[in-house]
């Protein structure tokens, strides 16, 4: 999937875009850069003129507290765009890693608002996907605080397989998740070793099968019900009512 497919089947997870709408995302200049694993992408203070895409691999929101220990805020996938606040906030108020090798995109922000002008209805997509992005703060900070380890790393589990679907990047049952017992630890603020047994114990289930970095979920139901997950918080289009052909006929 190219670059612009991947951004034009992200803000149609979410909004309807006509074929107009595409052909102008298709349209937005971008900046294209390879990053290694573990390094930031921006860092918490640093003013930007740009808004980054991931292409591929996998990345974190966090921040740093005393001591040196990171929260991580949220995990991010190939499409997403994780730092639209940056349009309108002057500078970042945590920063972004990629925990894996990534490709990403840099748009310049003049070119997103100019297109929103010229646009309305991508401009209302991008907006309407900052929107969601609070609205998945708003359940983590409700799944860290008051679920159990069991419940909150299975909704977890849930929320990143139902993104990753949405995006074309797992099939009904199995999605490869790389991420590893610390950095889930840091996203649901549990140690090493209760993820270990938080873990085991959703495998013991039968909830989840895990082969290295690829999970399958034997059936999501259950799980869903196991995780106290409802998806209702991430606003996705029903399948069959946004396009998931980004490519532009002719391009």
């Amino acid at each position: 999937m190219t670059p612009h497919s991947r951004i034009i089947r992200q803000l149609e997870t979410v909004s309807r875009l006509d074929d107009i709408d595409r052909r102008a995302l298709w349209d937005l200049p971008l900046r294209l850069r390879s990053i290694e694993s573990g390094r930031d992408i921006f860092r918490e203070g640093q003013a930007t003129t740009e808004c980054c895409v991931l292409l591929s691999g996998v990345a974190c929101r966090y921040k740093m507290v005393a001591g040196g220990r990171r929260q991580i805020l949220s995990f991010h996938f190939a499409g997403d765009i994780p730092d639209l606040q940056t349009l309108t906030l002057n500078r970042t108020d945590h920063s972004l890693a990629v925990l894996t090798r990534s490709a990403v995109a840099f748009i310049p922000h003049a070119a997103i608002r100019a297109l929103s002008e010229q646009r309305p209805a991508v401009g209302a997509a991008f907006l309407r996907q900052a929107l969601v992005d609070g609205a998945i703060f708003r359940e983590w900070i409700t799944n860290v605080g008051r679920r159990m380890a069991f419940e909150r790393v299975a909704h977890l589990i849930c929320e990143c397989f139902e993104r990753m679907r949405a995006m074309g990047l797992a099939d009904d049952s199995t999605f490869e998740f790389p991420v590893t017992q610390s950095e889930l630890g840091d996203a649901t603020g549990l140690s090493n070793v209760h993820v270990n047994r938080t873990m085991q114990a959703l495998r013991k289930s039968g909830l989840v099968v895990s082969k290295g970095k690829v999970h399958t979920i034997p059936d999501w139901s259950r799980l869903r019900e196991a995780a106290d997950f409802n998806p209702a918080y991430l606003h996705l289009l029903p399948a069959l009512e946004h396009s998931h052909a980004a490519g532009i006929p002719g391009r």
